[in-house]
């Protein structure tokens, strides 16, 4: 299963949120961005969404930036990428043209079953255990200052 740009942009800010690096520096669409090496335009509409699912707060102006919310915090990871993702199918089985097994096709159901089984590994983890590495504050700091890319 291949996650969408859109998660893998949710799943980087919530991140670079979640390190407590925000508290040393103000954190912005443009510094999520310029750190997952994404346009801003692109990054603004996964963090309007995860502002819409309560796990970011969005403050406009000079003194504006992105914070993560304690809901933020403890929202596993699998619930987030099913919000980010969608209910889509791992394979459309319906698409034009349909496919002419479909009626007897088992194959529809084990890749379900497969997709609940990532779903479910991923709900063991929390956005802040992605926090929890001595390394990501040292590695997101170089890369929101430019030093490496």
């Amino acid at each position: 299963m291949q996650l969408t740009r859109f998660t893998d942009l949710g799943l980087r800010a919530v991140m670079l949120l979640a390190t407590g690096h925000a508290e040393e520096q103000r954190i912005t669409t443009r510094t999520v961005a310029a750190a997952a090496g994404a346009s801003e335009n692109h990054v603004a509409k996964a963090v309007s969404r995860l502002a819409e699912l309560g796990l970011v707060e969005s403050r406009r102006g000079r003194s504006g930036g992105l914070e993560l919310t304690a809901a933020g915090r403890d929202a596993s990871l699998g619930w987030l990428v099913r919000r980010l993702e969608g209910d889509r199918e791992v394979v459309d089985c319906t698409g034009q043209p349909a496919c002419p097994l479909i009626a007897g096709c088992r194959l529809r159901r084990v890749l379900a079953d497969a997709k609940e089984a990532f779903y479910a590994e991923l709900d063991r983890y929390t956005i802040a255990d992605l926090a929890g590495s001595q390394m990501l504050p040292v590695v997101l700091q170089l890369t929101t200052e430019g030093k490496i890319r």
